[in-house]
């Protein structure tokens, strides 16, 4: 059987991680190169690093930092921000990145989609969808959650799918740090829409919220949390234990 991943995530900013509720008010947590070896080690499945205001600054992802990271864990590391080119896969790929997830990029040009997956294989490429409603329509933002596109998101997520993308993530910004649970409807629309392995993101809030998630959404493969993380709220030995208790397989820790 197919075991459940458990997915830290690393909102960097200006060097440092940092997180907010409903992609709003930031404050700072932590290093990410001490966070991301702390989670490393700790059992985590993979890490997400996201430099989150690449986009909307219009520059090029911190190389730097992202070198360091990776030399420091030991887990496949999906990075994303500020991706919109084919050198910006092979920039961050060759610090040290195992897939590279895209976004507003994909947006401005799909194509990017299916040229990544065709020099760099479709495993390596993943499809970060943030998602709210808007007048009960699923819409996709770009810009980090700022600009509406106006797109429907399940034919957005078919449609990087079918271009290539080996994987998604669906970051709900309704639920993002609310910690009130996972967004299931949300999750299980995409579910139904593709068939490449899903990354529930946004809303975990404790233990329960992914025993809820695994055993509502089976077609789910992994869960993507944050500041539960960070803040200790949450660790990794106990929430793969408490899955394990509910007959949901996970990765020895």
């Amino acid at each position: 059987m197919i075991t459940k991943r458990i997915i830290p995530c690393l909102d960097v900013r200006d060097g440092r991680v940092v997180k907010g509720v409903n992609f709003q008010g930031l404050s700072d947590v932590s290093s990410p190169v001490e966070l991301g070896k702390f989670y490393s080690d700790s059992g985590a499945d993979e890490l997400v690093f996201y430099d989150i205001t690449a986009s909307s600054e219009g520059r090029r992802l911190f190389t730097d930092i992202l070198t360091e990271v990776a030399r420091t864990i030991f887990i496949p590391l999906t990075v994303g921000g500020g991706i919109n080119t084919l050198d910006d896969f092979d920039r961050v790929l060759k610090c040290g990145a195992d897939k590279v997830s895209v976004n507003s990029g994909a947006i401005r040009n799909p194509r990017l989609i299916f040229e990544a997956a065709k020099r760099y294989g479709d495993q390596c490429v993943v499809l970060s969808a943030d998602v709210k409603r808007v007048d009960g329509v699923f819409r996709v933002f770009a810009r980090g959650g700022r600009e509406n596109t106006g797109m429907e998101a399940i034919e957005w997520i078919k449609n990087g799918v079918a271009l290539g993308a080996g994987e998604v993530v669906v970051n709900s910004i309704d639920t993002d740090g609310v910690k009130q649970g996972f967004d299931l409807e949300m999750l299980d629309a995409v579910c139904s829409a593709v068939s490449v392995p899903v990354i529930a993101s946004g809303g975990a809030g404790g233990i329960d919220d992914f025993v809820t998630l695994f055993k509502t959404l089976p077609r789910v493969d992994a869960g993507l949390a944050a500041s539960i993380f960070h803040f200790g709220e949450v660790t990794i030995p106990a929430l793969k234990a408490a899955l394990r208790e509910n007959n949901i397989p996970v990765r020895e820790v």
